[in-house]
């Protein structure tokens, strides 16, 4: 053993593994100190809530290898000599091609992930078992310029309630940035462009009751000083951090589960690597039972057809994505030239 590099002992279902971390005094983020064995003890000290978030779904990862200042990128298939307590699934990805993705069972695989310069964990919103069906809706509430958390903190309660009126039991967490993310559990029998459009029908319903506070405007120039409720977010293979994650700013900061009445003044930024281990031994996992009463979306989807008969269509998808059935022209509206369209918003072909 390379003698820059320690034995981890790591708790967890099957008993303690010893994980090897190389380079653990090397600095991940330099404002704050933090080296790569800090960020290994800290998956350590939360490793128990981590997994109970973000295990037993396919899972990418985003690495670091030489800080967060430096080069990145995403590895989602296990590379070669990953332990074998890190196994994958076969899934299915937006242009139809299948491949094996990593999914963590245990707390020795996130500290693992670590050793492999890991920093932000993206779970997916369906379970190992069965990828195509989220068991979780997500809502991202996305601060635009001129906004910040505060602005979001409002929307987000009203998205609370209009996820109620759905029948659905809403949770939050920080993004770890500036956002708030808002998630609901739901029965898995329903595949992502369903979910997709079960968040549409949300999202519309709060921006009817929040018009000059949030938008659902795919283009950033039609946005202005509101909320963005980023709807792009539910769809396959998109992602989000995943709760207890950390997040790649100088401040080491964590996407935290929040209780809803902690909401309200909450300073995300002071939610991080160092303070999250002991919020948890002292408040205790607000999602601790994310899951026990799922619902779903049956009320939504309902919503989304209402909608539709009223003329409102799909929308926008990432640009990545292949075209999809009924959804707009792929075009920056300020770039558009209305000459070359048709009543119905279609290229003109005569």
């Amino acid at each position: 053993m390379a003698k820059d590099a320690v034995l981890l002992p790591v708790p967890g279902p099957n008993g303690a593994r010893e994980v090897r971390i190389s380079s653990p005094t090397r600095v991940l983020w330099s404002e704050s100190g933090i080296s790569k064995l800090d960020l290994a003890g800290y998956l350590v000290d939360v490793g128990e809530a981590f997994i109970r978030a973000n295990g037993n779904r396919p899972v990418s990862l985003q690495r670091f290898p030489g800080g967060i200042d430096g080069e990145q990128f995403f590895s989602k298939n296990p590379p070669k000599g990953a332990p074998d307590y890190v196994r994958s699934v076969p899934v299915v990805y937006p242009s139809g091609r299948s491949h094996p993705q990593l999914v963590l069972d245990e707390p020795a695989a996130a500290v693992w992930a670590v050793q492999m310069n890991t920093v932000v964990f993206h779970p997916w919103p369906s379970r190992a078992d069965n990828s195509d069906n989220p068991d979780q809706l997500r809502i991202d509430l996305d601060p635009q310029p001129g906004t910040d958390f505060g602005d979001a903190v409002p929307a987000a309660f009203e998205l609370r309630s209009v996820l109620e009126e759905a029948g659905l039991t809403a949770f939050v967490k920080t993004s770890g940035n500036r956002g708030i993310h808002v998630f609901a559990p739901i029965e898995p029998t329903r595949e992502f462009l369903d979910v997709r459009h079960a968040v549409i029908a949300a999202a519309r319903e709060l921006e009817r009751r929040m018009p000059d506070k949030v938008t659902t405007n795919w283009w950033k120039e039609e946005r202005g000083e509101r909320i963005f409720i980023d709807y792009n977010q539910a769809n396959r293979d998109r992602t989000m951090a995943g709760a207890y994650s950390p997040r790649a700013l100088a401040h080491a900061p964590v996407s935290c589960p929040l209780e809803w009445d902690e909401l309200e003044g909450a300073d995300p930024a002071a939610f991080t690597i160092l303070t999250v281990p002991e919020r948890l031994r002292t408040v205790g996992d607000p999602w601790q039972n994310l899951h026990a009463k799922p619902g779903t979306v049956d009320v939504l989807l309902g919503w989304w057809e209402r909608d539709l008969s009223d003329g409102l269509g799909e929308l926008p998808f990432p640009p990545d994505f292949p075209k999809m059935p009924g959804e707009p022209p792929r075009v920056q509206p300020s770039r558009k030239n209305a000459e070359n369209w048709d009543g119905d918003d279609n290229p003109r072909t005569d």
